[in-house]
């Protein structure tokens, strides 16, 4: 997914809600009550069910930013190589052992 001005406008509100996730509080307050807090940043169904699933890849289609979306990861202890295995259908060691090859 190319993260263009179509995909900016589509996934405005799901990135303004990850960007919250800077603050603990608001990080929280997500944990605390995810449905709640979805429907305050006014996220579509489409977003809501990727968040639902943790699932990157749909929230990335849903118009997600992958730096933005690495704060939402954070809250489950998931980092930016978690994100790389999901996009490229690997396991995270699997992964890592690709980015290891990659830099010798």
């Amino acid at each position: 997914v190319i993260f263009d001005g179509d995909q900016a406008r589509k996934g405005y509100a799901l990135n303004r809600m990850c960007y919250s996730f800077n603050d603990a509080a608001n990080r929280e307050a997500f944990v605390k009550d995810e449905d709640a807090y979805c429907a305050k940043y006014g996220l579509n169904e489409q977003q809501r069910e990727a968040i639902r699933q943790r699932n990157v890849l749909a929230l990335l289609a849903a118009g997600g930013n992958a730096y933005y979306l690495a704060k939402f990861a954070g809250i489950f202890g998931l980092d930016m190589q978690d994100i790389g295995a999901q996009q490229t259908g690997m396991s995270k060691e699997a992964f890592q052992a690709k980015l290891a090859a990659a830099g010798k």
